[in-house]
């Protein structure tokens, strides 16, 4: 499977094709929507798009972890991460 990662360039360009406004409008749009989700996901935490999937972030707590270069023994700080789990019908899509 060769897989290509679409990037926030191909959005605007996709957009771009698809609507009757200049680049550089597309562009800071895109910006717009990303800063928009980006705040959802600090603030509340989650952000769920109907029909595409739900972006999570959770905190994780320090944990014991070793360093493979030198074996040592090491204390990893606490740290948030965000998960994103597909909307069921999406789901059905991508495997129908």
């Amino acid at each position: 499977m060769n897989a290509t990662t679409l990037t926030k360039a191909d959005l605007v360009d996709g957009i771009y094709e698809n609507v009757n406004r200049n680049r550089a409008e597309v562009k800071d749009i895109v910006e717009d929507l990303l800063n928009i989700m980006k705040n959802s996901i600090k603030k509340d935490h989650a952000l769920l798009i109907s029909g595409f999937g739900k972006f999570e972030a959770y905190g994780k707590t320090a944990r014991r972890g070793r360093n493979p270069q030198t074996d040592e023994s090491i204390t990893l700080p606490p740290r948030k991460v965000v998960v994103f789990r597909l909307s069921r019908k999406f789901r059905e899509e991508l495997n129908g």
